[in-house]
C-alpha cells in the first residue's frame, strides 16, 4: 500500500496564494490514482478559523473514510487555550490520527505538543527551516512523534536541510517527508544516515503532483522492504496508537488520565503556553 501523508483539502477563507485559497482534489485523486497511491492524509489549507476547516475536511475524510487519514490543522497563537477542544472534536467525531502545524501561523506550542502527547497522536511540523526546535522538541516531547515535513524546508535551504539531517538520525521521535525536496542527493543522504523507517512518502499535493514526488521515492532504489516502510508502513506504526485508543473507547480515559477533569475555567490554565502566559502577565 502506499500512503501520501501530505495532502491539503479544502477551502481556505484568504487570497494570498493557493495555500489559503482552495486546495481542489479532483485533479489530485485522478493522478493519485494512476501513480497507484491508494490512501491520502488530508489536512486544511491555510484559513483564520480552523475549527472551520477541520469541519470541512472532516467531512470528506467520513466521506470515503478508506481512502483518506484526516489531520487537524492547529494555529498555535489564535487557537491557544482551545487546542484540546478542537483535537478532541477531530478525533473523536472525525477520526483524526494527527495534527499539523506550520510555522507560517505560529511557532508550534507546549499546549499542542501536551495535547498531542495526551491523545498519542504525531505532529507534523513545518518548521520553515528552523531545525533547531527540533531538539527541543525531541528532548521536551520523547513519547510524541514529530513529522517535520520538507527535510525541513519547502523553500529549497540547503542549509537548513543538511542541518537536518543529523537531528534525524539521532532522534527516535523525529521523521520527515519527502515532499518537495528538490535537491535528491540530501534525499539519498537522509536516507542513508537515519534509515528509511525515518521517512514518510508525501507530495504536498494537491499543488504538487504526487506521480512525480513518487517518482524521487522510486529513484532511491531501495529494497522493497526498506520501500515498503517509506510507502506507508512507518506511517501506520505511528497512528497505531491513537488507532487502537479510537477502536477501544479508550479516548476519553487517555485525556483524563494526563489532563484531569477539563472544565472551561481549567482548560487554559492546564493547557496554555507557559512562556505566553507568563508574557500576558508581565503585560
Amino acid at each position: 500500500m502506499i500512503i501520501d501523508c501530505h495532502c491539503h483539502a479544502g477551502k481556505g477563507d484568504g487570497l494570498t496564494g493557493p495555500w489559503d485559497t482552495a486546495a481542489p482534489l479532483e485533479d489530485y485523486l485522478r493522478r493519485a490514482a494512476t501513480s497507484g497511491i491508494q490512501r491520502t492524509v488530508l489536512f486544511a489549507a491555510f484559513h483564520s478559523d480552523y475549527a472551520v476547516a477541520n469541519r470541512e475536511v472532516g467531512r470528506i475524510v467520513a466521506g470515503q473514510p478508506d481512502r483518506f487519514y484526516g489531520f487537524a490543522f492547529i494555529h498555535a497563537r489564535h487557537d491557544r487555550g482551545r487546542v484540546a477542544a478542537l483535537v478532541r472534536e477531530a478525533v473523536e467525531r472525525f477520526g483524526f490520527v494527527g495534527i499539523k502545524v506550520h510555522r507560517y501561523d505560529a511557532r508550534i506550542s507546549r499546549e499542542i505538543c501536551e495535547v498531542a502527547q495526551s491523545y498519542r497522536l504525531p505532529v507534523l511540523y513545518d518548521v520553515m527551516g528552523e531545525v533547531s526546535i527540533c531538539e527541543l522538541l525531541a528532548r521536551e516531547y520523547p513519547q510524541v512523534n514529530f513529522i517535520i515535513p520538507h527535510l525541513g524546508s519547502f523553500a529549497d535551504d540547503w542549509r537548513a536541510q543538511h542541518a537536518f539531517i543529523d537531528p534525524l538520525a539521532r532522534h527516535p521521535n523525529i521523521y520527515t517527508d519527502t515532499s518537495g525536496v528538490r535537491r535528491f542527493d540530501l534525499l539519498v543522504e537522509a536516507v542513508e544516515r537515519a534509515g528509511p523507517d525515518k521517512i514518510l512518502f508525501g507530495s504536498d499535493g494537491p499543488w504538487l503532483h504526487p506521480g512525480l514526488e513518487l517518482a524521487k521515492v522510486r529513484a532511491l532504489g531501495l529494497p522493497p522492504s526498506a520501500e515498503q516502510l517509506v510507502f506507508g508502513q512507518t506511517f501506520l506504526r505511528l497512528i497505531s496508537q491513537v488507532r487502537t485508543l479510537l477502536a477501544t473507547g479508550g479516548l476519553n480515559r487517555e485525556f483524563k488520565r494526563y489532563f484531569g477533569p477539563v472544565t472551561p475555567s481549567s482548560r487554559s490554565a492546564q493547557l496554555l503556553d507557559p512562556w505566553l502566559v507568563r508574557r500576558q502577565e508581565a503585560e
